[in-house]
């Protein structure tokens, strides 16, 4: 996206453009503002029409680009850019921040994965409490060397690599015992769930 050649065609104009943008940044003009905004907010709505932003968009964009001079008046430096060339690209910039905001698209509130679950029945939250319940019992039969290992893996979410380390255990030791003990939970817990 090319920016619009320098509108100000004389150094006179370079200079009172830089010197409205000084006495900005300096004491907050509102006159020298005023006569900036005269100038360029028409060629600034223009300009973003040529790039194909509606007419209402584009003045909103001019006037943010303005804003954004006022505000930021004490970073312009006339040994990078004229006062012309840095307000374009300013406005440049808004531009692609505008377009990039009306590309994300709008959440839809209908949505099924942004609705919140549906509340559990009293059915289900009974069983699945039974289901805890048992599985505590359960798990308090096992043997401690297997309890322990169980806990660290599910419980402080430790891989098996790191048992073996935090035990001083083989691994292929900590890999049995924790196979064991599914192996004993799942028999138990089927052999309760049968009739």
């Amino acid at each position: 996206m090319r920016l619009p050649d320098e509108t100000p065609v004389n150094s006179s104009d370079r200079q009172r453009f830089a010197g409205l943008l000084a006495a900005i940044a300096d004491r907050r003009c509102r006159d020298s503002f005023a006569q900036l905004f005269e100038y360029f907010a028409p060629r600034l709505k223009g300009y973003m029409q040529q790039l194909g932003t509606d007419p209402g968009e584009a003045e909103e964009l001019a006037q943010e680009v303005m804003i954004t001079v006022w505000r930021k008046a004490g970073q312009f430096d006339p040994a990078k850019a004229s006062v012309s060339t840095w307000i374009f690209r300013i406005a440049r910039n808004r531009r692609i921040d505008a377009h990039r905001r009306t590309r994300k698209p709008e959440l839809d509130p209908d949505e099924p994965m942004l609705r919140p679950a549906d509340p559990e029945q009293p059915d289900a939250t009974l069983s699945r409490a039974q289901l805890e319940e048992t599985v505590r019992a359960q798990l308090a039969t096992l043997p401690p060397e297997q309890l322990e290992l169980l806990q660290a893996a599910f419980y402080q979410g430790l891989t098996h690599s790191e048992i073996a380390k935090a035990f001083d255990l083989p691994l292929g030791t900590v890999k049995s015992r924790i196979r064991l003990a599914f192996a004993r939970l799942r028999g138990q817990l089927e052999d309760r769930a049968e009739p």
